[in-house]
């Protein structure tokens, strides 16, 4: 049996008092991160050229500053705990050269926090959730969380628009055996689609909605940059913005999700190319339309719903050729990017999309095969 992981999101509906506490442990957290992070900076700078010094300082806990600045006793204290915990793993990032150096949170940064179940303080009750210090607070659960799940901890967070969630994660146990391969299926990154496959040829058709809501959200932004930063008026216009922002998210988050079981659920091995997605959004006219894609996040939701049922995900090369390549009798030549067609000596003449979804099947089923 192995340990698994799952989260569920859910939308609270706090009362005006909850509303109120859930905001002050924002502010309480971002204010303890922040102490935490300039006496680090403060030490560091102090002793940065005796390392072994510096290895046996002993860090500041929440607890301290409760001492000075008592209204910190007023918020869930676990919260605080994990703002040093998220801390410590920047820091630990940092050091091992993964991560930039920590930054100063602000209220522009997510409003949100995180506490954990100690002693059944996190409970889920009949269309309620009880919460450290909130007690409990409305929230809409459209969907079960198997009985077998136990809860591990929580995130509330609000979104710019002013709504709030929670997102529970539990634990769980399941034997997962890794199934034999029958089914595979090559996809081929499409920047107006998503991908496409090598099984039928077609596109995801991905409806691109972030374009759709371009023109939409360019008025709501300019009637925005028009009004007095801070003023009544100017926040409600910036929460329109957001709910437009959150529109496009929420929509996009749906249509990967179901995408990506539609995958999980027919096949047992799905074959991608390993891209640099950032590197793409920079390059030349293409920083809209692979962040409109989110490539990254199929790949990610396709990743645990295969491994969740034995299946695999298969990630090849970046520069492996797949477009240069025929797919019929292996011939590589180059291939302009204004060129739809890929025609081959061989005879070969198909979409060059689908010629290189075919090449990246070939190319995963010979990884599958030598793992």
């Amino acid at each position: 049996m192995t340990k698994r992981n799952k989260a569920y999101k859910f939308r609270l509906y706090p009362t005006d008092q909850q509303t109120l506490l859930i905001r002050k442990t924002f502010g309480c957290v971002r204010f303890v991160y922040n102490k935490m992070l300039a006496e680090r900076i403060e030490t560091y700078e102090t002793l940065k050229d005796d390392k072994e010094a510096l290895k046996k300082v002993k860090h500041p806990t929440p607890s301290k500053y409760k001492k000075e600045f008592e209204w910190l006793k007023e918020v869930d204290s676990l919260a605080l705990a994990n703002a040093q915990l998220n801390l410590d793993k920047a820091y630990k990032a940092f050091f091992k050269g993964n991560a930039k150096f920590p930054k100063f949170k602000s209220k522009r940064h997510k409003q949100s926090y995180t506490t954990n179940v100690v002693n059944g303080n996190i409970e889920m009750l009949d269309g309620h959730i009880k919460l450290p210090k909130l007690k409990n607070i409305k929230l809409m659960q459209h969907r079960e969380i198997p009985i077998e799940n136990k809860i591990k901890s929580c995130t509330i967070s609000m979104t710019s628009s002013g709504k709030y969630y929670i997102s529970i994660l539990t634990e769980y146990e399941k034997e997962i055996k890794n199934k034999e391969v029958k089914t595979v299926v090559g996809l081929d990154f499409a920047m107006d689609g998503l991908f496409v496959d090598s099984e039928t040829g077609k596109k995801a058709n991905y409806p691109r909605f972030y374009r759709q809501m371009l023109g939409k959200l360019a008025t709501e932004q300019q009637k925005l940059s028009r009004k007095k930063k801070g003023s009544s008026n100017w926040n409600k216009q910036r929460i329109r913005v957001a709910k437009l922002q959150e529109k496009v998210a929420n929509q996009r988050w749906n249509f990967l999700h179901h995408k990506s079981k539609e995958l999980a659920t027919n096949y047992d091995a799905v074959i991608v190319e390993d891209l640099d997605m950032r590197g793409m959004s920079q390059a030349l006219k293409f920083g809209k339309s692979v962040a409109d894609n989110g490539w990254g996040m199929f790949t990610a939701f396709l990743q645990y719903k295969l491994k969740d049922q034995g299946k695999h995900l298969v990630k090849i090369d970046k520069w492996f050729p797949s477009t240069k390549t025929c797919s019929s009798c292996g011939t590589v030549r180059e291939i302009k990017l204004s060129e739809r067609i890929y025609q081959c000596t061989c005879g070969l003449k198909m979409d060059r999309d689908y010629n290189s979804a075919l090449n990246i099947k070939k190319e995963g089923i010979r990884l599958l095969a030598a793992a």
